[in-house]
């Protein structure tokens, strides 16, 4: 085979490949956008629990499985071009996958660990604290931070409430003044943490308890 037909025949099948994995996209946790904001308002219009914030937290992916279900379709919670066709009516759109990248990979390693219980001092996925968690779940996605959270804190930079995107660290005054307790936000006003009572499990910010002990929240993507 000549070196040209080699180029073409390469080609070809990289560009196959490509196309099938483009096909095979989907919206998910931790994806954002106006595109999100589109799925969420239908399905906020058809009854579902979800506000129309463009950020696919945990909320808008337990309302995708309803739908889902409620159409006979797999209930996977994410929003593939069935599920977009039939609560949109129309073709999905190429899924964008630029400056969130990161934050979707820390999202999606961060719910692997639902469950794992609190261990003071724990690091590993036999037991975590909150920093030990949030540090190792980083780091799986190559972003290396420091062991506490006080030392979390100065990581970054900080963002307002009100631009929060998955991934982002959130930060609490629980047991000591200052940062003691850190999570990662998920999106829908929810976020991820290691807490003593619950271990690794899900919990809103705006719950009377982490609402009343939050101080602020960093970006270190």
């Amino acid at each position: 085979m000549s070196k040209a037909l080699r180029v073409i025949t390469l080609s070809t099948i990289l560009l196959v490949w490509l196309t099938a994995i483009c096909g095979a996209s989907a919206f998910r946790m931790g994806d954002q956008g106006s595109d999100v904001a589109e799925i969420q308002g239908q399905l906020a219009s058809l009854g579902y629990d979800v506000a129309a914030d463009g950020d696919f937290g945990p909320a808008t992916a337990e309302a995708v499985k309803a739908f889902q279900v409620a159409r006979g379709l797999d209930a996977d919670g994410l929003v593939g071009p069935s599920t977009y066709t039939a609560l949109l009516g129309k073709a999905m759109p190429e899924v964008s996958r630029g400056s969130n990248a990161i934050g979707r990979r820390v999202v999606a390693s961060s719910m692997q660990y639902l469950g794992v219980p609190y261990v003071f001092g724990g690091t590993t996925p036999s037991g975590f604290d909150c920093s030990g968690y949030v540090r190792y779940v980083f780091a799986n996605a190559g972003i290396y931070l420091p062991r506490t959270a006080d030392a979390q804190y100065e990581c970054g930079y900080a963002v307002s409430t009100s631009k929060l995107v998955p991934g982002d660290l959130v930060f609490f005054s629980t047991y000591e003044a200052g940062p003691s307790h850190v999570g990662i936000y998920l999106g829908d006003g929810n976020f991820i943490n290691a807490s003593s009572s619950q271990g690794v499990s899900i919990a809103s910010l705006y719950s009377s308890y982490w609402g009343s002990c939050y101080i602020g929240a960093r970006r270190v993507m």
